[in-house]
């Protein structure tokens, strides 16, 4: 009994029920005596360690997912492992109990790449996993987006998903899974959370849609679509890429998602029944008192409808009128509720500025701009702005203004991945790139001009989806294409992909079509009771203000045929797939429309890229002059590429590219190699054949000779100069200038040296044969030649 009481944990200060006393009791938590066996803390607010829930398999697509909780991470409010074939993935979720100071939802989500789930060891000085790679942060904005709707509003509390990758089969693509492991996570613990939700990928390959396919598949795929569900066939979250597929296919791989998650979510719902969660009660929800929101609506009321059924006013101004009614607003408010705190003031003010506008569009059918819910703003579109880039364009909508420009490099520009997301992720270096960038006078503020963060990189991602699958695969150069947002009013992603479109035609790139992209809002009624949606309007182009107090952001781009790339966003914990689709059918509506326009500007691509545009030839070094070309230690290579700027890559045993960015750098690079090559002037050698060499240096590994004046000195090594081993060429008396006879035994076939030996003459003697044949020199551009060794 003494034994086993000496085994026990010793707490000091007592353990209370609550996340304080839990948290201190276990920052105080003392070691037990050797021998012991530590049993691990009760999750916060518990009386009793949870043991493990029996793990449930669930079947989707063929192919078993496990879901597993209470053996990892227990300390964790919330904590789940997904399996699916040998990929794994443990996700946990942690929430404060107290409030943030936040006047929004403080969610964090990290996806971390781990080099030792994928049996590597980073190759960065450290060894260690270091900063977030682009994919780590894509995937987290997925997870956060597929959560993010399901929380209670106004929970404004500290809250962080971490998914942890315990091991990546090379098979299974362990994001989805990541979504999943998030949902149970927050599902099983005591967070306010709406959930469970389900997420698969679909993929599509000869026409059959495939769920949740291999790595091998998917690289043979037209589709890769991720789709998030919740209960009763809602949709939270899409994300796809598409190879130009038709829109009836690309609803239907949808519908067939959607249907898949139900499973998922019914997986993780027996998890939660088994473990019996209860939720926490929290200490406040940060929404306006009601009493605050009607004095409002009394004060401001015919204010604010004023401005937003004005469609004189642009962005700036309709801001300004707003905010001055939101000042003197708020003072009558502090006012007359003295004990009020600031947020309830400011929320209430929201409140009824977001119900006058959405009932506008919703009862009037009136948008604020004087646009009814179908039309677009107007589009302008420029190309060929500056002669001296590659490819430009600007495209302007409405007051959303985006300037596109494409740049050509070497093919050795292309984004090389590092070896763990080629691991992990399957990606690969790529050639076609577009960076995204919002500067903050783009909307009339004052920022930082930092590096890239996680929205610019989401944004760009986007575009690049979308303008990806009309890049030609066999295209000679690395391109780049830049998209800097000068103006923002409302989907700066989708003007991306106009002009990006538009810019790379102007450049000469042969692009099978254009691209065109649209956002699609969402104003919805929803039932007091039920909470289900009871009316709805879908709005075309929508602004940024649209955007704010809306309830979906619907990004879809593509060609006059068929998708190339879609984005959802919701802030609603679901919507029903009848409105994804009429989204999806208005969306192509729109786009349409746009390309119309585009074409208007220019139709099909430049037949030829500009003068001022980058050149590539391709240049034959025979093997027998590839040391020379190159140079010892090779340096002609590096003069070449330091003064020309042009870049060299080998392509084969005897083929190399020349990349020059400008006519005139291809010009100096090909004077300068016919500067290195002019003596290259060699008259083809019999097999055999006994010549007459020249000396023309003395070392101490043998003799430098010449068969004919112009040809570059090649080594007569100690070995093959006399039957006797010698350890100079003194010992023979040999000079410079001195004529000797050597036999010619062809070329290395490995570098191309020449093979010469003196010492074989020493045998009986040899018949000389002199043949001059047709010159074989290093050939700079058109058809490569044939093997460029001499006849034997």
């Amino acid at each position: 009994m003494a034994a086993a009481t000496s085994c026990r944990r010793v707490a000091l200060g007592g353990l209370a029920v609550g996340g304080g006393a839990a948290a201190r009791w276990r920052r105080r938590l003392l070691l037990p005596p050797d021998g012991c066996v530590v049993r691990p803390a009760p999750a916060r607010g518990a009386t009793a360690e949870p043991a493990p829930c029996r793990p449930v398999t669930v079947e989707v697509g063929g192919r078993k997912m496990e879901l597993s909780s209470g053996k990892l991470a227990r300390f964790a409010d919330g904590s789940a492992v997904v399996q699916l074939g040998d990929t794994a993935v443990m996700v946990t979720a942690v929430s404060k109990t107290k409030p943030s100071a936040s006047q929004f939802m403080p969610l964090v989500v990290d996806y971390r790449q781990k080099a030792a789930a994928a049996g590597r060891i980073p190759t960065n000085y450290l060894r260690r996993e270091l900063g977030s790679t682009d994919k780590e942060i894509l995937t987290s904005r997925v997870i956060d987006r597929s959560i993010r709707p399901l929380f209670p509003v106004g929970y404004f509390y500290d809250t962080q998903i971490l998914c942890n990758l315990l091991a990546v089969d090379g098979v299974n693509d362990p994001d989805v899974l990541a979504i999943n492991g998030a949902s149970a996570a927050l599902a099983l613990s005591d967070i306010p959370w709406n959930g469970p939700i389900g997420a698969v990928r679909v993929g599509l390959v000869d026409g059959e849609t495939i769920i949740n396919p291999t790595r091998k598949q998917m690289s043979s795929s037209a589709l890769n679509l991720v789709v998030a569900g919740a209960p009763q066939n809602q949709v939270v979250m899409l994300e796809a890429t598409a190879e130009n597929i038709l829109q009836q296919d690309f609803c239907h791989a949808i519908k067939v998602g959607v249907k898949h998650t139900q499973q998922i979510i019914q997986g993780i719902q027996q998890l939660v029944k088994e473990r019996g969660v209860v939720k926490r009660t929290v200490q406040k929800l940060f929404v306006a008192p009601e009493e605050i929101v009607e004095c409002a609506k009394k004060l401001a009321f015919n204010k604010i409808y004023a401005v937003f059924t004005d469609s004189s006013h642009d962005k700036i101004s309709r801001d300004e009128a707003i905010n001055k009614i939101r000042l003197e607003t708020e003072e009558q408010l502090k006012e007359k509720f003295p004990e009020a705190e600031p947020y309830e003031i400011m929320e209430s003010f929201n409140v009824v500025s977001k119900d006058i506008f959405r009932n506008l569009v919703l009862n009037e059918y009136r948008r604020c701009d004087g646009r009814d819910l179908t039309s677009l703003r107007d589009i302008k579109c420029e190309v060929n702005m500056f002669k001296m880039l590659h490819g430009s364009a600007l495209f302007q909508r409405g007051q959303t203004q985006v300037l596109c420009t494409v740049t050509f490099d070497s093919i050795e520009s292309s984004v090389k991945s590092d070896l763990i997301s080629t691991a992990v992720s399957g990606i690969k270096d790529k050639n076609f790139m577009l960076h995204y960038e919002f500067p903050p006078y783009a909307t009339n503020e004052i920022g930082k001009v930092t590096g890239m963060n996680r929205r610019e990189l989401g944004h760009g991602a986007l575009a690049e989806r979308a303008l990806k699958p009309i890049i030609p695969q066999d295209f000679p150069f690395t391109i780049r294409v830049t998209s800097e947002v000068l103006e923002s009013n409302g989907s700066s992603s989708m003007a991306s992909a106009c002009g990006g479109s538009l810019a790379l035609m102007d450049a000469g790139v042969p692009v099978s079509s254009a691209v065109a992209g649209v956002a699609i809002g969402l104003i919805t009624k929803c039932s007091l009771e039920k909470g289900d949606i009871e009316d709805y309007r879908l709005l075309t182009d929508i602004l940024g203000i649209e955007d704010y107090y809306g309830d979906m952001d619907f990004k879809m781009a593509g060609t006059s045929k068929g998708i190339t790339a879609l984005q959802v966003d919701l802030k609603l914990p679901g919507i029903p797939i009848k409105i994804v689709m009429e989204a999806i059918q208005q969306a192509t509506a729109a786009k349409k429309e746009i390309l119309q326009i585009m074409n208007q500007t220019l139709a099909k691509p430049r037949p030829n890229r500009k003068e001022s545009g980058p050149v590539v030839e391709t240049i034959h070094v025979p093997l027998s002059k590839r040391l020379r070309f190159i140079g010892p230690g090779a340096y002609n290579l590096k003069k070449l590429q330091a003064q020309t700027g042009v870049t060299v890559s080998h392509l084969d045993e005897e083929t190399y590219s020349v990349f020059a960015p400008t006519p005139s750098a291809m010009h100096e690079a090909r004077e300068f190699i016919r500067e290195i090559c002019k003596d290259d002037q060699e008259v083809n050698l019999e097999f055999g054949a006994v010549y007459t060499a020249t000396i023309t240096e003395i070392r101490d590994s043998g003799v430098m000779v010449k068969l004919y004046p112009n040809m570059t000195p090649v080594l007569l090594h100690n070995s093959q100069l006399d039957q006797r081993k010698i350890k100079h060429p003194s010992a023979l008396g040999l000079e410079v200038g001195q004529e000797i006879q050597v036999k010619y035994f062809g070329r290395d076939p490995t570098d191309g040296r020449m093979r010469l030996s003196r010492k074989i003459l020493q045998s009986p003697a040899t018949t000389v044969l002199k043949t001059l044949t047709d010159k074989n020199s290093i050939v700079l551009g058109g058809a490569v030649p044939q093997s460029s060794t001499s006849s034997q």
